[in-house]
């Protein structure tokens, strides 16, 4: 992409970019080493825009530059290992950025890139509401294209660096790489680690050129109010001109401007791509997205949550509550205190309601669950958790968060009810579904939790007294001066106006707000509650279905030599493939979290019997579930809408069955096509010669009868009354009487199973024709006994 601040080429850049392909990459790194050493800022200041790009890639994700979110140290341990080094905090791309900070340079950014809820506002001449942007804005002179921002090479850098997790596209055959192991993740949490440093008062120094002037810091916001979301609109362009004033910044706040930086940057990148205005248009049915998240993008979030949470339960015990606040306190110790409600929250809050929405219905969605538990429990990130022991009952959650609770209630009740709409949605009989109704349901039951969250309820609905129109903005949009921290409003003891102040802020004034423990969220936990219930039944049907399979399996069909069952049920879920130990852990995950919603909402065993009864979960007489809900119409069986709720569900199912002829069936992927094909014309060839004799065998009331009765003759269908039209059709032309298959030889697992058997039998050295006649005989010995147990049984059931 073209950088239109570059007015002469330079020859410094011109040559970097030849050795950039001729070079291989540990030699290029080396180089750049020693050009951030010895070139002057001046010269620098050419090659940052272009070296940037080429580390972090365009921002039209054209060109790919290092691909760190693919880079992993044991697949490439000596390219990982130089690039960690070099972008490393302290390492020599950094030097880069103090190096140029401290001439104060600035480098245009096309506001083209930004997140769709800043462009757009920035676009109307309305300055978005963080300070990130404030003052950077460039019009085009005349004749020029598009605006764009000018960014100090701290915050140039940072730009790109964020913007890269969602403009570089993953590579083909990329997309099993785990996140954490890749270079970008891990240089993200080596970031936060040195600028939202959890341990000490103070960031680390700057680093700068021996014998270099200190870098200056950051310019920082001059005192001037803005526009803001949901607030009237001011033409920016004619307050950019009119407020070139000096800038007189705190000198206080030069120990976090990197801080204050990072944390803005990265929460604008990452979390700010929808607006209330929005999120409030996205709920129509009609409404496209306009930006997806990807798996990755929310782990790297989860990782930048975490750290905050870190970052911000480090403060001294003096300091945490806001009352104490005092001018003694460091800036650091008071960005920690703000920085979640003041950057995180409500972006967040509008990022979580997005996905909860518009996520697939699948097991991805852990990721997006598990990044919101983490915000939901902050205690678990205080220093005080190392010091608890470890035995493994449930934790009372202290009142110290009390606070934390009310002030994000939203994070809590309507992200609850939302994740309840989901789980109703989903089939419960999978361990990974059942899994996440597990986790939420035991987070939300940790003692003293929920009467947390009810106190925070009451008092949102406490009636309000007198509260200034729009006095609630006070806690999301202060008046900016020269750092958030001047701004930041004095602390309100009101813990009712906080809530409400809250609320009213993410979901705006006019909002309609579901009491979590109310009658309707009530009723939702209770369907859930039977989903559970016929989920455990669902899943001990399969398992006992399997069982019985198992057992009912002839002995050789193991070996491949007996037909295989293609009338059996359809795989609904990853149960099937995982096998008795998924049925228990599935059994596990929902048992416990009925336990726990049992707890949360004082349900009673009687209340789940009553509602499994009513909605005609039982079992019938034979201990088989029922079909789904059905009438009998004159195409046959007619779906009722709880029957299609249940099948969509996976709560019951049909017994889906061939109806057709069952030596026509298409052929497997573990089958031999050519030898089916030869198979099939060979047993038509001798059903059409021999149908006679078999007819007269079979007909005989003797024991060989009954054997040639058991192994010849196709198998009937019950309950032909309930088959449709069609599939009585189908029935009525399969071939009735006796018949040979031998389809059973055309399989893989047959070929396999007899090229075994005779190298069994070479290693005894009894020859391959006494190892055929073996065979023979055993398979004999074999259909005497099924053909014994069957006579047996008929005669038991008489």
């Amino acid at each position: 992409m073209a950088f239109p601040h570059l007015q002469q080429p330079s020859f410094l850049l011109a040559s970097l970019k030849a050795d950039s392909v001729n070079k291989p990459f540990a030699q290029r790194c080396q180089d750049l080493v020693k050009v951030i050493e010895d070139f002057p800022a001046k010269e620098l200041h050419a090659i940052f825009p272009w070296l940037v790009e080429s580390i972090f890639g365009s921002l039209d994700g054209v060109l790919v530059g290092w691909n760190l979110r693919c880079l992993q140290g044991r697949v490439s341990p000596v390219e990982y290992s130089i690039a960690m080094e070099f972008l490393d905090p302290g390492g020599p791309m950094m030097k880069l950025v103090y190096k140029l900070q401290a001439e104060d340079y600035k480098f245009d950014f096309p506001v083209s890139y930004l997140p769709g809820p800043v462009k757009a506002s920035i676009q109307e001449r309305v300055l978005p509401d963080s300070p990130l942007y404030h003052n950077k804005v460039q019009f085009p002179a005349t004749g020029g294209l598009g605006l764009n921002l000018a960014l100090n090479p701290f915050e140039y850098y940072m730009f790109f660096f964020a913007l890269s997790l969602i403009t570089q596209k993953p590579l083909p055959g990329t997309l099993h790489i785990r996140t954490s192991d890749c270079a970008y993740f891990i240089l993200v949490d080596r970031y936060l680690s040195w600028f939202l440093p959890t341990e000490g008062s103070v960031l680390p120094a700057l680093s700068s050129s021996p014998g270099g002037p200190n870098p200056s810091p950051a310019p920082r916001t001059p005192t001037m109010p803005f526009a803001s979301y949901g607030l009237h609109h001011t033409s920016l362009l004619k307050r950019h001109i009119s407020h070139q004033t000096s800038v007189n910044a705190d000198p206080a706040s030069h120990e976090i401007w990197r801080s204050e930086t990072l944390l803005q940057v990265f929460v604008e990148m990452w979390l700010h791509h929808y607006s209330l205005e929005m999120y409030q248009k996205l709920q129509s049915p009609h409404a496209k997205e306009s930006f997806t998240p990807t798996e990755e993008h929310v782990l790297v979030v989860r990782l930048l949550l975490k750290h905050l949470h870190a970052f911000s339960n480090s403060l001294k015990p003096e300091q945490v509550s806001p009352s104490t606040h005092s001018h003694a306190t460091s800036p650091l110790e008071e960005f920690k205190r703000a920085a979640v409600p003041r950057f995180v929250q409500q972006k967040l809050y509008l990022f979580l309601q997005h996905c909860f929405g518009h996520w697939p219905l699948d097991a991805s969605f852990r990721a997006v669950l598990e990044m919101w538990l983490s915000y939901l429990q902050p205690w678990r990130y205080a220093p005080e958790k190392q010091a608890q022991s470890s035995d493994c009952q449930a934790r009372c959650v202290s009142e110290r968060w009390a606070p934390f609770v009310q002030e994000n209630l939203l994070m809590y009740t309507k992200l609850f009810v939302g994740f309840l709409s989901r789980a109703l949605r989903t089939d419960l009989v999978s361990p990974k579904n059942a899994l996440m109704v597990f986790r939420v349901a035991k987070v939300f039951a940790q003692p003293n939790l929920a009467e947390m969250i009810q106190k925070g309820e009451q008092l949102f609905l406490e009636p309000e007294l007198v509260i200034p129109h729009r006095q609630h903005r006070l806690f999301t949009a202060p008046t900016f001066t020269g750092s958030f921290l001047s701004s930041w409003p004095p602390a309100v003891t009101d813990a009712s106006f906080k809530v409400k102040s809250h609320v009213y802020s993410l979901e705006g004034q006019d909002c309609k707000y579901t009491p979590m423990f109310g009658p309707e969220v009530r009723t939702l936990v209770l369907r859930l509650a039977q989903l559970i219930t016929q989920a455990k039944q669902t899943a001990k049907s399969i398992s006992d279905q399997c069982g019985e399979s198992t057992a009912g399996r002839p002995f050789l069909s193991w070996l491949g030599f007996c037909s295989t069952d293609t009338n059996g049920s359809y795989a609904a879920n990853d149960l099937d493939e995982m096998g008795q130990d998924s049925v228990r852990k599935t059994d596990e995950y929902l048992e416990k979290a009925l336990e726990y919603l049992c707890q949360m909402f004082r349900l009673s065993e009687a209340q789940l019997t009553q509602l499994t009864l009513a909605l005609g979960t039982t079992q019938d007489e034979n201990g088989k579930k029922q079909l789904p809900d059905c009438v009998v119409g004159e195409d046959g069986l007619v779906l009722t809408p709880l029957g299609r709720y249940q099948i969509i569900n996976g709560l019951r199912r049909f017994d889906i069955e061939y109806q057709g002829d069952s030596e026509l069936q298409p052929i497997r992927s573990y089958e031999i096509a050519s030898l089916v094909r030869v198979l099939f014309r060979l047993s038509s060839a001798i059903n059409r010669r021999f149908a006679g004799p078999m007819a007269a065998l079979c007909s005989r009331a003797d024991f060989l009868g009954s054997f040639c009765r058991y192994h010849l003759t196709e198998p009937g269908l019950a309950d032909r009354h309930l088959l449709s039209p069609v599939a009585r059709g189908c029935a009525a032309r399969r071939p009735r009487g006796p018949r040979l298959s031998l389809r059973f030889l055309g399989s893989y697992r047959t070929l396999l199973s007899l090229l075994l058997a005779f190298f069994v039998a070479s290693l005894f050295c009894i020859g391959p024709l006494p190892c055929a006649l073996l065979l023979v005989l055993g398979y004999l010995l074999y259909a005497v006994a099924m053909t014994l147990l069957t006579e047996r049984s008929k005669l038991h059931h008489l």
